[in-house]
């Protein structure tokens, strides 16, 4: 019997049949070994990638998967280590995955969410991974769905998804997540203005933090927002959005908080609609990567490649009108 013959996944070479046992025995350093190869744009990586998650998929599944969103200054970070001090205290793993944005350097994470997380990250029940956006649109990392697969293959219960709150994150991260929740701050402004920011149609959860500043200001946003949502039609039928207070800083509402999500899935769970929606977001998911790959390809036909400066240029110059270049590039696909 030959060496491929021994192991435990016979596609895979010997270093990645040891990844996978590491991410299934819930060891910290494969897991993040493993984050770091799907994160990889080599090709070869790629590859590898593709068949680490083909293995681990049988695993995955069974994690609460939280998105976190707000304004920078709203306290993003303390209330996630907070509330994951809590759920640890509970007897659950958690896993952050921190979207932070790229830098222009290095290409790696800036915001550092170990550092603002120290307590959380010297828990052995916890993980975080700071996940560079690689400049995708609103800041939401391209690999973030498969870190959560392989997070959940590594038994963690809750994962966090973390943005930066800016741009399209918001809609990326809830279409992603089990629950996507909304952070405030007490000065959310009055209810045209939350409708403005469109981003309350998708949260499934309102908090408003740092409630303890000023407790006058966070009861007046709490009624601003809630006369919003009146105004929006319901995601749900079965799911009133909730609005809650809290403060991260002093452990204010967190409990609470978490009681809310439990209701929620429990909710959700018993109309079908938590499976539902997973479905529609794997799907959802694979038109995305359809998307994604067809326009690598496109970019990467010779004759396109050759051709595609000259229809910039006539389009830039009023020559040919958009539509027409777009025809004719795409053509150069069928030839």
């Amino acid at each position: 019997m030959n060496k491929s013959e021994r192991l435990p996944f016979p596609h895979m070479d010997i270093t990645d049949c040891a990844l996978v046992d590491g991410v299934l025995a819930r060891q910290l350093r494969p897991l993040a070994r493993a984050i770091t190869l799907i994160e990889s744009q080599r090709e070869d990586h790629r590859v590898r990638a593709r068949a680490l998650l083909e293995v681990l998929l049988p695993h995955t599944g069974a994690a609460m998967r939280i998105g976190i969103s707000g304004v920078p200054g709203v306290g993003k970070s303390t209330f996630i280590e907070a509330f994951g001090l809590h759920l640890i205290e509970q007897g659950l793993r958690v896993a952050v995955l921190a979207v932070d944005p790229s830098s222009t350097l290095g290409g790696g994470s800036i915001l550092g969410d170990k550092t603002r997380m120290e307590l959380l990250s010297r828990e052995p029940a916890a993980f975080i991974r700071p996940s560079p956006s690689a400049g995708n649109l609103g800041g939401v990392a391209e690999k973030t769905r498969e870190a959560m697969l392989v997070c959940e293959a590594s038994g963690f219960d809750v994962i966090v998804v973390e943005t930066v709150g800016v741009g399209q994150s918001e809609i990326a991260v809830a279409g992603m997540t089990d629950l996507f929740c909304l952070l405030q701050l007490p000065n959310a402004g009055d209810e045209l203005q939350a409708i403005k920011k469109g981003v309350m149609e998708l949260a499934d959860l309102i908090a408003i933090n740092k409630a303890d500043i000023d407790p006058a200001a966070a009861s007046s946003a709490c009624s601003h927002i809630r006369a919003a949502l009146r105004m929006l039609r319901p995601a749900s039928p079965n799911w009133a959005v909730p609005v809650l207070t809290l403060s991260a800083l002093r452990k204010d509402g967190i409990a609470e908080f978490w009681d809310t999500i439990e209701r929620y899935r429990d909710t959700m769970t018993a109309s079908g609609e938590f499976a539902s929606r997973r479905k529609h977001q794997a799907v959802s998911w694979m038109w995305e990567l359809i998307d994604t790959g067809l326009k690598q390809r496109f970019r990467q036909h010779p004759q396109i490649r050759a051709e595609l400066p000259g229809f910039v240029e006539a389009v830039e110059e009023g020559r040919v009108t958009p539509s027409a270049a777009a025809r004719e590039l795409l053509g150069f696909l069928s030839g």
